[in-house]
């Protein structure tokens, strides 16, 4: 097994002369602009040869010239931009290139803290909710003369603007604390929208609420808006708890892959005994000793003795591995067999598994080319609005009737303000996503977060890994033909009985295959296994042999040209193929593969149907990669492929052009994964898989494949209804608001009115969302 490839890594630019590596964790980024503003700070400063910052993980990597930057200069450019530098972690595994550089607290303490946060925000958002349902009802008093007459206005506009305080000064405090730190460098975001819209409502009400009289004066109707503040402040909270909850995992999958190392190995010393001591006190040299059922402790060379190895987790492929003297053995896999020992090459960052881990880590880190569509308008939308709204109070004061200036452009003002509220556009996003998301649910389609589901629609290539994703993940007992002279019935209670004995997972296909079949059991004893040639038995006073051709051989046995032709058939098929033999004489010939799954080959039609091309990739030889792939119906696949070079076949269909979506359920899948422009991970599949994949399908159906890209696809249609409602309303509002039609009619929309075309705008978005209910997944078609 080749090392692998650094060049996943995000950092890949030419760097001249020394470089060091800083990791840095970004406090108070919400949105993409956010980590634009940051990024672009960190390039600036000299001496940066490149950053990247990942609003998922709230992460910025630098690679810098140590002469011409430092850490203390970075930091002072993260906090120039209006941002804090919280901590950078240690890595989970060093780079082989240059140990990274990082700042702050550890791993442990940042932790704590996402988590203090993520209560504070929960509580943020109950104290909102809670508040907002006593506001509405409230505020819908106004509008029953009757009640009013019991009520005094003012009392119930000082009983709303109590209410609606701590909706301000605590749930919404945080939106307008960034608001203002935006305005101080130049920027804006998603907060200073919120910020904006909500802060103008609160300060004309409460305008409307201490001094009536004086706007009465001004000819402007005291009307309060609290209503519309304390449910917006709300309804974005409840967003922000969904994107919170969703970022608490980002750095599972690494975690996950770290804990399959074993924690200890059994050094060999000088004078032959052994000694349990910790992985990370091996050096190369060392001499190792495995027992059956425990972990290779490291990479090494087997020198003495021989077993097969489960290395599913390296491979992705079912069927373990013979090992003998002189073969590899890697950190991580299982010992199946027998007791051997063996000769360590490489320990920590050198070892297979920790470049797995280091592959994920910086596919993870890397650019995802997504970007929401309301983060990208905020920067010009934000400004375009406060300069609308300013020039519609300037304009009415310096052109409007001489005795209604004031008002006519403080009304104006403040409408225009109103009508631009963000509200939709702060729900054009999520709430398709929730109803998105949990329609999947339905289908046993879990989506990670909106980058995974906004991401799918656009994919036009799925790369299926062919073990445990198209196939079952383990081989099974295909065919069992028995030669002239005998019989089914009476060989399989036979080769059950000697294959009961054995650990080996093609005896654990057999001994399947006869309980499938009720055979009736018997006992066998003399059990003897041979190993990497397969097992001999007496069983009920016969002389049972099975294994391969080899076993045969050294047996004294030659295959009769029957069993020759069934074996060549069988092998034409990408079978593996087992010979039995009674009493001396070859019985039988069985052949035994990973079959695919029912439902993969409608799932490839399906998915094909949709336009978007799939591809199969396999460790398998080319023999049987066409043979799995002919039988699912894909026209495209890749052989004989490495662990780490998977996520280069995915960078390989990206160099092309292509949105790819990678489908896997093993360790070595993670990487591609990782790496995939969209992750899609089995539910069967192994811990690591599931937390590197944007995408997890909980049914061992690949038909959820081609559902939740038709569930993105109709999301993402969704959503830019959502956004063309959201800005519809602004766009026709907004002049309206700002007096287009009082010269011609004498018409001037009211706050009241704005505030009711800015819910009406909401209300859209939430009845467009909620039609995704009636998605029909491909699965149930």
């Amino acid at each position: 097994m080749q090392p692998l490839s650094p060049t996943l890594s995000p950092l890949t630019e030419p760097l001249t002369g020394p470089v060091e590596t800083a990791t840095l964790a970004i406090e108070g980024m919400t949105c993409a602009s956010c980590a634009n503003f940051v990024e672009r700070a960190l390039k600036k400063t000299p001496g940066v040869q490149s950053a990247h910052v990942n609003l998922a993980t709230e992460k910025a990597t630098v690679a810098f010239s140590p002469g011409l930057a430092d850490r203390a200069r970075l930091r002072a450019a993260v906090e120039a931009a209006g941002y804090q530098v919280a901590e950078a972690a240690a890595p989970l595994v060093p780079s082989p290139t240059a140990a990274p550089e990082h700042l702050g607290a550890t791993d442990e303490e940042l932790d704590a803290r996402r988590a203090l946060a993520y209560r504070h925000l929960k509580r943020r958002f109950w104290v909102a909710a809670g508040l907002a349902a006593l506001i509405m009802p409230l505020s819908m008093l106004m509008l029953w003369p009757a009640l009013m007459h019991r009520v005094p206005e003012p009392a119930l506009n000082y009983g709303l603007l109590l209410l609606t305080l701590p909706v301000v000064l605590y749930s919404g405090r945080e939106f307008y604390a960034a608001a203002w730190k935006g305005l101080r460098h130049g920027t804006a975001s998603m907060d200073t929208l919120i910020a904006v819209g909500t802060g103008a409502a609160f300060l004309f009400s409460l305008g409307a609420t201490v001094a009536p009289q004086f706007l009465r004066q001004q000819g402007i109707v005291p009307a309060v808006y609290y209503d519309t503040t304390a449910t917006i402040i709300a309804l974005i909270l409840l967003g922000k708890v969904l994107e919170a909850r969703a970022k608490q995992q980002t750095s599972a999958a690494l975690k996950a892959l770290l804990g399959l190392q074993a924690k200890t190995a059994r050094l060999v010393l000088p004078d032959g005994r052994e000694q349990d001591v910790p992985v990370a006190d091996l050096r190369p040299g060392n001499l190792v000793a495995v027992r059956p059922g425990e972990k290779v402790a490291t990479d090494g060379e087997l020198v003495e003795g021989h077993s097969t190895l489960d290395e599913s987790m390296l491979t992705g492929e079912s069927l373990p591995v013979e090992k003998t003297v002189g073969a590899a053995v890697f950190g991580a896999t299982i010992n199946k067999t027998g007791a051997f020992r063996f000769r360590v090459t490489k320990v920590g960052r050198d070892t297979v598994l920790a470049q797995i881990v280091q592959l994920v880590s910086d596919a993870q880190g890397s650019r995802a080319p997504i970007q929401r569509l309301a983060d990208r308008v905020s920067g010009v939308f934000v400004p375009v609005v406060l300069g609308l709204a300013l020039l519609t109070l300037v304009g009415w004061l310096v052109l409007g009737p001489a005795g209604t200036r004031l008002p006519l452009a403080l009304t104006a003002f403040v409408s225009v303000l109103i009508i631009a509220c963000p509200c939709a556009l702060g729900l054009a996003t999520p709430t398709a996503i929730m109803v998105g998301t949990g329609k999947g649910a339905d289908y046993g389609i879990l989506i990670r977060n909106a980058e995974a589901l906004e991401k799918a629609y656009r994919v036009d290539t799925v790369v299926l890994d062919k073990t445990g994703t198209l196939t079952r993940g383990e081989p099974t007992l295909t065919d069992l033909l028995p030669l002239p002279g005998y019989e089914t019935a009476t060989l399989l209670p036979l080769l059950a009985a000697l294959e009961r004995q054995s650990e080996h997972p093609l005896a654990a296909a057999v001994v399947r295959y006869a309980e499938g079949q009720g055979a009736p059991r018997a006992m066998a004893t003399g059990f003897r296994a041979v190993a990497g040639q397969g097992a001999a038995a007496t069983v009920g006073g016969h002389a049972v042999l099975l294994g391969n051709e080899r076993l045969l051989r050294e047996a004294g046995l030659s295959l009769p040209p029957a069993a020759q032709q069934v074996a060549a058939a069988l092998l034409a098929q990408a079978r593996t193929v087992l010979y039995a033999a009674l009493d001396g004489q070859v019985a039988a010939v069985l052949g035994l593969a990973d079959e695919i799954r029912p439902t993969s080959r409608a799932a490839v039609q399906a998915l094909q149907q949709q336009g978007i091309e799939v591809i199969m990739l396999t460790g398998d030889n080319e023999q049987t990669a066409a043979a799995i792939a002919h039988q699912a119906g894909i026209k495209r696949y890749f052989a004989e492929v490495l662990p780490q070079n998977k996520a280069e076949k995915v960078q390989y269909l990206q160099a092309e052009g292509r949105t790819v979506a990678m489908v896997g359920d093993g360790i070595n899948d993670a990487p591609a994964l990782a790496r995939a422009d969209v992750g899609l991970a089995m539910g069967t599949g192994t811990d690591v898989a599931l937390e590197a994949a944007g995408i997890t399908l909980m049914r061992p159906d690949l038909q959820g494949v081609a559902t939740a890209i038709a569930l993105s696809r109709a999301t993402m249609r969704t959503i830019r209804q959502n956004l063309f409602f959201a800005f519809i309303y602004n766009v026709i509002g907004i002049p309206v608001a700002a007096g287009l039609l009082y010269p011609a009619t004498g018409w001037l929309l009211s706050p009241m009115l704005a505030a009711g075309a800015m819910a009406l705008s909401s209300v859209s978005v939430l009845t467009n969302s909620l039609r995704l209910r009636r998605f029909k997944g491909l699965a149930q078609t």
